[in-house]
């Protein structure tokens, strides 16, 4: 399937609002990089931008977690390694959380 053409009006506004949304995904990261928002609270949201985040990206944002533990807590959810919070099961959720308390 082709890809339909924008037009440049088209283009731009898209990529305003994907520049839009990878600042309000950082702002989010950063809150819980901060201790403002726990983990437990980021899975308990539920807007579609903390849904479009990618669970490694968030679990790396917490203190303490760099890409080996979050790989390895992941793995222990039985998280896939490109899997989004909106995609996670409430088990998997429930493991990540006790997991990292």
């Amino acid at each position: 399937m082709a890809l339909p053409t924008l037009t440049p009006e088209q283009r731009q506004a898209a990529l305003e609002k994907a520049a839009e949304a990878r600042a309000a995904r950082a702002a989010l990261l950063a809150k819980i990089k901060s201790g403002e928002l726990s983990f437990s609270d980021l899975l308990a949201r539920d807007d579609e931008i903390t849904k479009k985040t990618k669970v490694s990206q968030a679990l790396r944002a917490v203190k303490g977690v760099g890409p080996a533990k979050a790989t390895a807590l992941m793995e222990q959810a039985g998280v896939d390694a490109n899997r989004r919070i909106g995609g996670l099961g409430a088990q998997q959720r429930r493991k990540l959380v006790d997991a990292l308390s």
